[in-house]
C-alpha cells in the first residue's frame, strides 16, 4: 500500500502504528531547516509522540500548535521535497533492536515542506509568519560558517557576500534567519526562537554568533534587536540514524506492506537534553521524555566527546581494516579496546560532573549501541565530513588534556588514522570515496605528509597550533608511521599493548 494521507483511512493501521490525531487540525509552529534522517528520527518523532499523547488523553492539546514545516536549502534536497509531497509528508520510522525486533510507525508531525531554491520568498514568509514560533536547525557542524579555531563568524565567505547582496533571496541558513527576523521586527511581530539541533558544543551559542554576526554586517540595529530579543537554546541530541539504503526501503515494504519512498531506520535509543530558553513558548516535550534543563553543557560534552569522538575512532581505523559496517568495526576486539581507551582514559577525564548519569554505565551502553548489527550503520558515513567533526569533537579533548599536561596518545592516534585515511586508499590500494567539503585540500596534504610529516597538521583552521606541540606531534607521527609501515591491525595491537 502506498503511503499517503488516504492510506491512513483505508487499512494501513492494520500493518503499522499510524497517527491517531487529526493532522488537518495541526498548525506548523516550527519551521525546521535541514530535514534529513536524523531530524525525522528525533525531533519530528518526539513531536509525533506528544501529539499521540494528547490524542490518547482525549485532549485537543497545545501540542497541535507544534507541527513542523520542513525547509530544504540545498539543490540535493529536491528529492526530499518530491518524496514527501507524494506521501502527504508522511513517512515510516523503524526502530531496530539489538535482538532483531523491529517496530515501525508512521510519523505525522511533519505537515509541509518548502524547497528554498524554488521560492526563497515563500520560506522567508513562512518564517516571518506569526504562527511560526521556533525555527530549528540540523544543518551539520559545518553549516554555521564559524572559524573552528576562533569560533567567530567568517564574514568574507562567498555565501555571506552573496546573501548580503541579495537579502530577499538568500541561500544560507543565516541569510534566511536574519531576513525573516528583519521582516518580523519591521512588522511589529515578536521574534521566534532559533533552536540548533546539531552536534556542536554550545550549539545555541554557535547559532547566536552566526545569526548576530551576519546581521551586524548589514544592519547593526537589527543585530542589537536580535541579541536583545531572540533566544538560542542549546541542546544535546542523540540517536544513531544511518543513511537510508535501498535495502532498508525494500525491508520496510516487504515486512509491513507499506510503500515508503524514504523511510527512516534507527536504533531504539534516543535522548534529547534541551535548555529551557524559548522566547515564544515551546511544546511540552518534557512530557515525552525530553530532559528540559537549565544547563545543557555537561550532557553535550559527555555526548560529543564520548559518543561522537568514539565514532571518529571507529571510522578511520574501521575503513583501513576494510570493515564497512559499524557493528563489525566496533565489535573488532583490537578496535574496541582502542575506543574504550579513548573514552575512559582520555575523553572522560575532561568532562565535568554530569547530573544523574553513571558514566561507567553510559560507556557500556555506547559499546552496546555501536555493536547493534541490526542498525546497519556504515563506517563510510562516520568518516564523512571529517573536517567538521574532528575539530569539533576531538581537538577540544586534546586541548583540555594538554592544558592539564596530560598525555594525548589515543587522540593523536585518531588524528593519525584520519591522515592515513585521507590519502584516499586502503591498505590494498583500493580507493576510498572521500566525502568532505575540504577534500581537494586535505587529500593532497595527507599524501604530502609522507615526505613532509606535519603537512596534514598545517591547517591552522582545523588544528590551531598543534603542529608546534611535541606532546601531540610525537605520538601522532609515531602512529602515522606505524600505520604506513605495519598497517592498521598491527597499529591497533601496539596501541592496545
Amino acid at each position: 500500500m502506498k503511503l499517503d494521507a488516504q492510506a491512513l483511512t483505508t487499512g494501513l493501521g492494520d500493518k503499522v502504528a499510524i497517527p491517531d490525531y487529526d493532522r488537518d487540525a495541526l498548525t506548523a509552529g516550527i519551521v525546521h531547516v535541514g530535514v534529513g534522517g536524523f531530524h525525522r528520527a528525533h525531533q519530528a518523532m518526539y513531536l509525533d509522540a506528544l501529539l499521540r499523547l494528547d490524542a490518547g488523553a482525549g485532549s485537543s492539546g497545545a501540542g497541535t500548535d507544534w507541527a513542523v514545516c520542513g525547509v530544504g536549502l540545498l539543490p540535493g534536497d529536491a528529492r526530499m521535497r518530491d518524496v514527501l509531497a507524494e506521501q502527504d509528508h508522511l513517512y515510516t520510522l523503524t526502530e531496530r533492536h539489538p535482538d532483531g525486533h523491529e517496530e515501525t510507525r508512521v510519523i505525522g508531525s511533519l505537515v509541509d515542506y518548502l524547497f528554498a531554491p524554488d521560492d526563497p520568498d515563500a520560506v522567508l514568509e513562512r518564517m516571518a509568519s506569526p504562527t511560526t514560533r521556533i525555527v530549528s536547525l540540523t544543518v551539520t557542524e559545518g553549516g554555521y560558517n564559524t572559524d573552528p579555531t576562533t569560533g567567530e563568524f567568517v564574514t568574507d565567505a562567498p555565501v555571506v557576500v552573496a546573501d548580503l547582496e541579495h537579502s530577499d533571496a538568500p541561500s544560507s541558513v543565516f541569510g534566511f534567519l536574519v531576513e525573516a527576523l528583519r521582516r518580523r521586527r519591521d512588522r511589529g511581530l515578536d521574534p521566534f526562537t532559533v533552536m540548533s539541533c546539531d552536534n556542536i558544543q554550545g550549539n545555541g551559542h554557535v547559532a547566536r554568533r552566526a545569526v548576530v554576526g551576519f546581521a551586524r554586517l548589514s544592519d547593526p540595529g537589527l543585530a542589537d534587536w536580535i541579541e536583545e530579543h531572540v533566544t538560542f537554546p542549546s541542546s544535546m541530541v542523540d540517536r544513531i540514524t544511518p543513511a537510508t539504503s535501498e535495502a532498508m526501503v525494500a525491508d520496510v515494504a516487504q515486512r509491513t506492506g507499506v510503500e515508503d519512498g524514504w523511510p527512516v531506520v534507527c536504533e531504539p535509543f534516543t535522548q534529547w537534553v534541551l535548555e529551557d530558553a524559548f522566547v515564544a513558548g515551546r511544546p511540552a516535550l518534557d512530557r515525552v521524555g525530553v530532559q528540559v534543563v537549565d544547563d545543557v553543557e555537561p550532557y553535550e560534552l559527555m555526548k560529543l566527546r564520548l559518543l561522537n569522538g568514539s565514532h571518529q575512532a571507529i571510522a578511520y581505523f574501521g575503513r583501513l581494516l576494510g570493515l564497512e559496517q559499524v557493528h563489525d568495526a566496533a565489535g573488532d576486539p583490537d578496535l574496541q579496546a582502542f575506543v574504550r581507551r579513548y573514552m575512559h582514559d582520555e575523553a572522560r577525564p575532561t568532562l565535568p560532573e554530569v547530573p544523574g548519569v553513571d558514566l561507567d554505565e553510559y560507556e557500556a551502553t555506547l559499546v552496546e549501541r555501536f555493536t547493534n548489527s541490526h542498525v546497519a550503520d556504515t563506517t563510510a558515513r562516520l568518516a564523512a565530513e571529517s573536517s567538521d567533526r574532528i575539530p569539533t569533537w576531538v581537538v577540544p579533548v586534546v586541548r583540555d588534556r594538554l592544558a592539564a599536561d596530560l598525555p594525548v596518545d589515543a587522540c593523536a592516534a585518531m588524528v593519525a588514522s584520519w591522515t592515513r585515511y585521507a590519502e584516499g586508499a586502503d591498505e590494498r590500494g583500493e580507493p576510498f570515496e572521500i566525502v568532505d567539503r575540504l577534500k581537494d585540500d586535505l587529500v593532497p596534504l595527507a599524501q604530502r605528509s609522507r615526505d613532509e610529516p606535519l603537512a596534514f597538521l598545517s591547517r591552522r583552521d582545523l588544528f590551531g597550533d598543534l603542529a608546534a606541540d611535541e606532546r601531540f606531534t610525537v605520538p601522532y607521527l609515531r602512529t602515522l608511521e606505524m600505520l604506513r609501515s605495519d598497517g592498521a591491525r598491527a597499529t591497533l595491537q601496539a596501541l592496545r599493548a
